[in-house]
């Protein structure tokens, strides 16, 4: 064979070494998720009530994780500031001091390094599984993956996330304009599902009510106020935060 032609056949085989590799990740996925034993199971460990750090709502991550109710958890964001991994370890050490679960959000080297609860992937990442990584595979971890459309859903049960979080499900101030699921379609892909769903945007008082039938496993958002809420509403958090 050719140097030309060897050069022309390297990409083609690189290609295939790609899909094999991707296809071999995703069946560690599952693996990861079929291994759980029935006390291992996501529904048991998932936190009602998920935080989302935001670099410009919520600049103070460790303020607001002082004011979560013990069981919550906290995805940390902050993907540009500059100390994140300092920032990263005084929340995973606050976090597991009060009982709170933090997920560290695109990262599972960092979450790794730091000790986090589990991992929170932005739907984009999905894509590719390769730039997933083998840490993925943690069994112990709260894997979490953003999700926008009921596709986006199965390709998360599909990678072995043990829940989604899906929305706008009302209007927010995070994504002004953005076409918003509502509250009918909503708790239809909650049905469709085959894993937990979490609610985000929009999410306060009011709106939390009318997700009461949904079949939501909780409640996600920005705002760092938590407002208390009857137990036996929807049986989904204990205090809703304001997005």
């Amino acid at each position: 064979m050719s140097i030309a032609a060897t050069m022309e056949f390297m990409p083609t085989v690189a290609n295939i070494a790609k899909s094999l590799q991707a296809h071999a990740i995703r069946r560690l996925m599952r693996a990861r998720r079929a291994s759980l034993s029935r006390a291992e199971r996501p529904m048991n460990k998932l936190p009602a009530l998920l935080l989302m750090s935001d670099e410009v709502r919520l600049p103070d991550p460790l303020a607001a994780l002082a004011r979560l109710p013990r069981d919550s958890g906290l995805v940390f964001r902050h993907y540009g500031v500059r100390n994140r991994e300092a920032l990263a370890r005084a929340l995973a050490a606050k976090a597991r001091a009060r009982g709170i679960r933090l997920l560290v959000a695109g990262d599972a080297r960092l979450a790794c390094r730091v000790r986090a609860a589990g991992l929170h992937l932005p739907e984009a990442m999905t894509d590719d599984p390769l730039a997933l990584g083998p840490k993925l595979f943690r069994k112990k971890w709260i894997v979490t993956i953003a999700s926008h459309s009921l596709r986006a859903v199965f390709r998360a049960a599909k990678l072995g996330a043990d829940a989604v979080v899906l929305g706008p499900v009302f209007p927010t101030a995070s994504h002004p304009g953005r076409v918003t699921l509502g509250p009918l379609r909503f708790a239809r892909l909650c049905r469709q599902s085959p894993i937990p769903v979490y609610a985000i945007g929009g999410i306060g008082p009011e709106t939390a009510l009318r997700l009461a039938a949904s079949g939501a496993a909780g409640l996600a958002g920005i705002g760092a106020v938590q407002l208390p809420v009857r137990r036996g509403v929807s049986g989904m958090a204990r205090s809703l935060p304001l997005v």
